[in-house]
């Protein structure tokens, strides 16, 4: 491609405006969601996308329940404190209530455990903290007001409503709500597959001895652990050599996934051939490149795969750290969307500057740094690193400081924005 034809694609774009453009795309992959479901053993939805409401089978809880061991009362009955009361039975966390028990009368109290139904004409629990047994009776030390340590029967769902909703990603919390409801097995959104493409002749085999001209092809790795963090189901392509014919039977074969990454040759070498590849694929450009750091020769668009089928593409830089820092902010978003999470997968946290920091002004820049501190004065310190190829320093980093493009100078103490990889 020549320098003419290339100025015809190019569109550079602040940080703030890929995001949003990805953003946009994304909300048009969950308009377009439908025969992408599947259905799993319940443990097997774990990190999956939900694609069908989760409903209550019962009342939850089924009947009132204690959130404290204590006593059951009338809560008129404990209104001036101390009050002695008769005890007169007691139920524990799946136990049932004395037999013959109808309703508890005025001047009764039942012992009651954590998560035991509390008894008919009860309508608060003492903690047994603020109590004093003395053989069949107890005595209450202070009052308590109706509903005190009870949860009411249906409060968390009703029978037939909504506990879980259809989009939400599953984890813990979820598995055991749709466990407490007898489900066994769940729809889910399927796993989109994601096809990954390193381009280069400088770029071997991870198994391969490089020559001193050559690097072993780390970047592919990074996106498989990536996607599968993101939960895709990543599909690597051979490494494509520097050889225009070569590199689009590959990215014709990786264009027949979900989605289609490339690691280096994006940026305006006379060797860099992605982007004439990619327009040979009928490809849309949404933009080539961003005003941030590390990542500014990001290129992400659609193209048309030979089934037919229009498949989104990013073209990653090819230097490790921007590779990672690019997917993370960028194809994330994309990965997210494809399987059916509508949640933000981009969180911002704020953090004090650990120390003072002067940066130049013109680009986003996102640094590697570490979260240090205590529970309530979250500190950011930055990691030493060499630039955009420096693995081991991005490896001791656990988020990046994220640097506005008109400001290059902070002082510590200062509150900034900061984003955990």
């Amino acid at each position: 491609m020549n320098s003419s034809s290339r100025l015809n694609i190019e569109r550079v774009v602040t940080f703030e405006g890929a995001r949003q453009i990805v953003l946009d795309q994304a909300r048009q992959v969950h308009g377009d969601m439908s025969g992408r479901e599947e259905e799993v053993p319940l443990l097997e939805s774990l990190g999956r996308t939900l694609a069908k409401d989760i409903h209550a089978d019962r009342d939850f809880p089924p009947f009132p329940r204690a959130t404290r061991d204590g006593y059951a009362v009338r809560s008129e009955d404990v209104s001036q404190p101390p009050v002695e009361l008769n005890l007169i039975g007691e139920v524990r966390a799946g136990g049932s209530l004395p037999e013959g028990f109808g309703e508890l009368s005025s001047g009764q109290a039942i012992a009651i455990m954590t998560g035991a139904p509390v008894p008919a004409g009860s309508d608060a629990v003492v903690m047994v903290e603020h109590t004093e047994r003395h053989g069949n009776s107890v005595c209450l030390l202070r009052s308590a007001q109706a509903g005190e340590n009870v949860v009411v029967q249906g409060s968390e769902g009703v029978a037939g409503s909504v506990l879980i909703s259809s989009g939400t990603l599953m984890g813990a919390a979820q598995i055991a709500l749709a466990a407490a409801v007898g489900k066994a097995r769940v729809r889910v959104q399927r796993r989109p597959v994601v096809a990954i493409l390193s381009t280069g002749d400088e770029v071997v085999p991870i198994s391969a001895m490089p020559a001193s001209n050559q690097i072993r092809n780390s970047n592919s790795f990074s996106l498989v652990a990536q996607v599968i963090a993101a939960g895709g189901e990543p599909r690597q392509l051979p490494i494509a050599p520097d050889e225009p014919n070569r590199l689009r039977e590959l990215i014709a074969e990786g264009l027949e996934s979900d989605l289609l990454l490339l690691s280096g040759g994006v940026s305006a070498g006379e060797y860099d051939l992605v982007e004439p590849a990619l327009s040979e694929f009928s490809a849309e450009f949404f933009f080539t490149g961003v005003q941030m750091q590390p990542g500014k020769p990001l290129v992400f668009g659609r193209a048309t795969a030979k089934s037919g089928r229009r498949t989104y593409f990013f073209g990653l830089p090819g230097n490790p750290i921007s590779t990672m820092v690019t997917f993370r902010l960028f194809a994330n978003i994309i990965v997210a969307a494809l399987c059916g999470n509508r949640q933000e997968t981009t969180r911002f946290l704020q953090a004090r500057l650990a120390a003072d920091l002067k940066t130049k002004t013109g680009l986003t820049r996102f640094l590697p740094a570490r979260l240090i501190g205590d529970l309530f004065q979250p500190e950011v310190e930055l990691v030493k690193w060499q630039g955009s190829g420096d693995m081991a320093s991005f490896a001791r980093a656990d988020c990046l400081l994220v640097v506005p493009p008109d400001q290059e100078q902070f002082h510590a103490g200062e509150t900034v924005s900061v984003f955990c990889i």
